[in-house]
């Protein structure tokens, strides 16, 4: 499956959450036409139980389904691929190990130069975030408009922005250059149904 080149980018929500929730809200976001799901798990849950069950939506729904930090669980689920950060195993490494058909995103945060040197390297997508304060991420380093501006210019991969993205703000970021917008907090701290449709809105409109 391909990464696509615009939409919303759901990235799940595990913290104090039962799996029935979790599926429950995937879903309601699968239904509102989100473009792909990341699933992300910092508690340190039943990855494969929970994964396959990922899968089983995503393929329903016909989305990507990308796992965050982990390879190797990427590839013994045989979901579509995987998202690293700069503390995680060299994209070159995972490629061999994912195959050439995997989707590979890389994180770039606020920088330039290490996005061209992921997409030189073969990332499908570069990830900059985070824009703005953000639950999941607080002491993340913020990052500018002005890098998705620039980004837009020299990358030719779709472009992710993270970090606290609501639907009251997420059209600037879409109008300096996102194609993207990647989301948790803002999806599923509330009514997944609603909150997937406002995000929507962003899209139609820009």
């Amino acid at each position: 499956m391909k990464f696509p080149r615009r939409g919303l980018y759901a990235i799940t929500q595990t913290e104090d959450k039962s799996t029935a929730t979790v599926l429950s809200e995937v879903e309601a976001v699968l239904q509102g036409g989100a473009k792909v799901l990341q699933y992300r798990d910092k508690q340190g849950g039943d990855a494969m139980l929970l994964g396959s069950q990922l899968l089983v939506l995503c393929r329903r729904y016909q989305v990507p389904l990308i796992i965050n930090d982990d390879p190797q669980l990427a590839l013994n689920l045989g979901a579509d691929g995987v998202h690293l950060g700069k503390d995680d195993q060299d994209i070159e490494l995972v490629r061999k190990l994912l195959g050439p058909n995997a989707i590979i995103g890389v994180s770039c945060y606020n920088s330039i130069s290490r996005a061209r040197q992921m997409q030189a390297k073969g990332a499908d997508y570069v990830a900059f975030g985070r824009f703005f304060p953000s639950g999941s991420k607080p002491l993340a380093s913020p990052a500018q408009l002005e890098t998705l501006a620039l980004a837009r210019q020299v990358i030719t991969v779709p472009i992710v922005a993270i970090g606290g993205i609501l639907p009251e703000n997420g059209g600037q970021l879409l109008a300096a250059g996102a194609d993207l917008l990647a989301v948790i907090g803002g999806l599923f701290d509330q009514s997944p149904h609603n909150a997937v449709l406002a995000y929507q809105a962003l899209f139609m409109q820009s």
